[in-house]
């Protein structure tokens, strides 16, 4: 009995031994584990492409009349029509208004007299001057008696001169009577009315109630105005807007100083839609100080119509093409006390940090120099917490930057 008993506690004992050893097995193997991997970091990605990039400069623009006229009245009396609608095409040459003509008429008719007359006795003397050549060659008359007639000739032939012009000058008047269009373009709103006086200076009074005597002197006017009519030309129509000094320096060096053409596109601004297309006419000739900036004028043929004088536009100016360059978007430049830098993901996840070389901006692309190639893919969003070698997850489909 005493040996089963050892026997017994012999095989408890090695059992004990056994599950002890199992237990610290257990526990030290799971000692010796590596930990496990952080989770992998969530992030939008795109791939770089290869492609042609446009520079543009993009500015605030305004439409504005290539030519803007304020007809005036340049002759004074009363406007006894108005020969346009508002708001209507007039051309060139095209009658506007007329002032009464009557007293220019008049004014005409009595210089004309003036100068027959004048001329009657020009003749009378040149014919006086011949007989006195005659019998002073003779001897006849004192030598003193044709040079007098000579004078009188002189005289005469000055009086003459000066009725003509006097003529000139009233056929001139007349003809202002009939105020026309000095360019093509669009009337504005009419800014007097027939009845009206108006002033050779550009005034307008109400025509008196009480008859006057009518005189050459030009009618006073008891109130200023700015005019007949303003005529707009908007065939072709301009549109003027502001560049950096900067920027303004690199169109002089690709125009070749504004001589080879730039084209500019008209937008609107609030539907973005594309108005009409032209080419930088004018640079102005100073930088503005206060601002450092230079105007420029653009033409463009408005052929549609769809641009008006006041009008804001956003304005695009073509600079230069990039041809071929790798793009990334631009939240994917990163900006570090060592320069430029994006966040590269590789095909296991994990990412480098790349330094960048910038070689242009347009809009919301970045033309990259060298750092990225194309087919490689930059974190574009979650960038801020990561390092070299975070293990990230995108969790955005990669779209081509081409595609935006």
């Amino acid at each position: 009995m005493a040996i089963e008993r050892r026997k017994r506690r012999l095989v408890l004992g090695l059992i004990a031994c056994v599950a002890v050893a199992l237990v610290l097995w257990v526990i030290f193997h799971k000692g010796a584990d590596k930990p496990a991997p952080p989770p992998a970091i969530p992030v939008t990605a795109e791939k770089a492409v290869a492609q042609n990039m446009q520079i543009a400069i993009t500015a605030l623009g305004a439409a504005k009349a290539w030519t803007s006229d304020t007809i005036l009245a340049q002759a004074s009396g009363k406007l006894i029509s108005v020969n346009f609608h508002e708001g209507s095409d007039v051309h060139a040459g095209q009658v506007l208004a007329e002032v009464d003509p009557a007293p220019y008429r008049a004014a005409l008719l009595q210089a004309l007299g003036t100068l027959h007359r004048d001329q009657a006795q020009l003749a009378g003397a040149q014919r006086d001057l011949a007989r006195y050549q005659r019998l002073s060659q003779q001897d006849s008359i004192a030598r003193q008696t044709y040079e007098d007639e000579i004078a009188t000739v002189a005289q005469d032939k000055g009086t003459v001169e000066l009725d003509e012009g006097q003529v000139a000058t009233a056929r001139i008047n007349l003809s202002y009577c009939r105020i026309v269009s000095p360019v093509s373009g669009r009337a504005g709103v009419r800014l007097v009315d027939p009845g009206n006086l108006v002033s050779a200076s550009g005034s307008a009074a109400s025509t008196p109630s009480t008859a006057a005597v009518t005189s050459n002197a030009p009618a006073t006017a008891s109130s200023s105005g700015t005019g007949i009519v303003v005529i707009n030309q908007i065939q072709p129509i301009a549109v003027t807007f502001t560049v950096p000094e900067g920027q303004f320096e690199h169109l002089v060096q690709i125009s070749n100083g504004f001589r080879q053409p730039l084209t500019v596109q008209a937008f609107a601004q609030e539907s973005g839609e594309l108005l009409d297309s032209g080419v930088v006419q004018i640079a102005d000739n100073n930088v503005a100080p206060s601002t450092g900036t230079v105007e420029l004028k653009a033409r463009f043929a408005n052929a549609a119509g769809r641009l008006w004088p006041g009008q804001f536009v956003n304005v695009k100016l073509a600079e230069e093409t990039l041809p071929n360059v790798t793009i990334i978007p631009i939240t994917a430049v990163n900006r570090g006390p060592k320069g430029e830098y994006a966040f590269v993901v590789g095909k296991d996840g994990s990412t480098s940090m790349r330094p960048i070389v910038t070689q242009a901006i347009q809009g919301t692309q970045a033309a990259i120099k060298s750092g990225v190639k194309p087919g490689e893919m930059v974190v574009t969003d979650g960038q801020m917490i990561l390092k070299a070698g975070s293990h990230v997850r995108v969790v955005k489909p990669a779209n081509p930057t081409s595609g935006q």
